[in-house]
């Protein structure tokens, strides 16, 4: 009945009595939650029986999200009633994306099988008797012990311990005959590389091109116009995942062996805090990211990378995003490249805060020879990200150095940066003590 013309439809509806109209409205209702009935054949669930694991790993857009709550809800409609595990980066993101996201499981679920959530408990629960549980991958320890047999875990290259955490689920991953969906956008990590080879796992790929028709035109004249045609595009919109660059100053696996974690910041202390900017000449759509770095250095002289705040930006914006940065950290300085913006970097700064402590500095030599001994410091595990910066991370482990471009934004901001809390102290100490 469904699929008649209106027409027969309203001349059929005026013969029922209310209850049929009732049980007609309900069929209506659950067409319009049927994902089969929407979804792209890749967006379906593997028809082979032996999987345990699927792999979405897709570029941005893709539509990862809207299929593993799609999945998740299949499961629990298909009988399932036992324990699930949603993980997630952060617990922000698990609660802001996998759970209460325009494309997470609240979000697709119908009225007639809608979960309970409750937030403080870190719980969802099914009529059924179904219970999803999420975690944040800060926290890998908070997985040891429970068991499950479902698994959705998202943006595993985004998470701050990918091995540790994925053990941690896997060791409970044994309820029943588990299965588990892994939601990410590509990173050359140890993690998806073994699970793209791993016997059960099914691997899907897809561009960012392929759910066109339900991403906004912003989207595309922000991410695709921008990255289209470039290496980190083939990762962020072609789903690739991409190697070290030859010739790159800085590798993933360098960067994710010192990274430190936000509890084990708490200990230490630093003496030196400070933000820098790397200012945009324009506030285009098109325009290039003003990169805006924090961070800090410890009494051992050791740097940590404590946020990332670039983008596009009009200047009093990327002033005030800036300043709220620094004062966020309780900061000593705002150190800002001037050789494009001149005075209007310090005018801009103290149109939002007259007083900030403000130190201009100008780029006398080329830009992979102020990168090289940054890259020294990393290399010889001095300087910590402590947490994950997905964005920065890429544009250090993928620009060229050696072919003549210039550097991305937050590169250039982050070598800014540690050059004043790091390289310039140390120069300031060693003329204190030859004097």
């Amino acid at each position: 009945m469904q699929d008649l013309p209106e027409k027969e439809v309203k001349k059929i509806l005026e013969t029922l009595n209310d209850e049929e109209i009732e049980v007609f409205d309900g069929e209506v209702n659950r067409k319009n939650y049927r994902w089969e009935g929407i979804a792209r054949p890749s967006q379906l669930s593997p028809i082979n029986k032996f999987w345990h694991i699927w792999l979405i790993l897709t570029g941005r857009g893709w539509g990862k999200s809207r299929t593993a709550s799609e999945w998740i809800r299949a499961q629990v409609e298909g009988g399932y009633k036992d324990r699930i595990h949603l993980i997630g980066p952060t617990a922000a993101d698990v609660r802001d994306t996998m759970v209460e996201g325009e494309s997470g499981i609240l979000a697709v679920s119908p009225p007639w099988n809608m979960p309970k959530y409750e937030p403080t408990k870190r719980r969802l629960s099914w009529p059924n008797g179904a219970i999803a549980t999420t975690f944040s991958a800060e926290q890998p320890d908070r997985l040891r012990g429970p068991q499950c047999g479902l698994i959705w875990a998202d943006e595993v290259a985004a998470w701050q311990y990918p091995e540790e955490t994925w053990d941690m689920a896997m060791f409970g991953f044994r309820k029943g005959t588990p299965k588990g969906v892994v939601t990410t956008t590509p990173r050359p990590i140890k993690l998806i590389k073994d699970l793209m080879t791993t016997k059960g796992v099914v691997v899907t790929k897809g561009s960012s091109y392929e759910n066109r028709a339900n991403l906004a035109d912003v989207f595309f004249d922000t991410i695709i116009s921008r990255y289209e045609g470039t290496r980190l595009g083939q990762q962020e919109i072609h789903a690739e995942i991409l190697e070290d660059t030859p010739g790159a100053l800085w590798t993933l696996e360098n960067i994710s062996q010192h990274r430190c974690s936000y509890e084990d910041f708490k200990g230490i202390e630093m003496v030196k805090m400070a933000v820098a900017i790397d200012p945009a000449v324009s506030a285009k759509i098109t325009s290039n990211e003003t990169g805006i770095i924090a961070g800090g250095i410890d009494k051992n002289g050791e740097g940590y990378i404590l946020a990332d705040k670039s983008g596009i930006y009009s200047p009093i914006a990327w002033a005030t995003a800036a300043i709220k940065t620094f004062a966020a950290l309780k900061g000593d300085r705002i150190v800002a490249e001037v050789n494009n913006g001149g005075d209007l970097v310090e005018s801009n700064l103290r149109t939002v805060s007259p007083r900030i402590p403000y130190q201009k500095v100008h780029a006398s030599r080329g830009k992979r020879t102020r990168a090289e001994p940054i890259s020294s410091l990393y290399e010889q595990g001095l300087v910590h990200h402590v947490g994950v910066f997905p964005e920065l991370e890429d544009q250090m482990t993928t620009w060229s150095a050696v072919d003549g471009s210039d550097s991305p934004d937050r590169v250039d901001a982050l070598v800014w940066l540690l050059t004043w809390l790091m390289l310039n102290m140390k120069l300031k100490k060693a003329t204190s003590r030859q004097g």
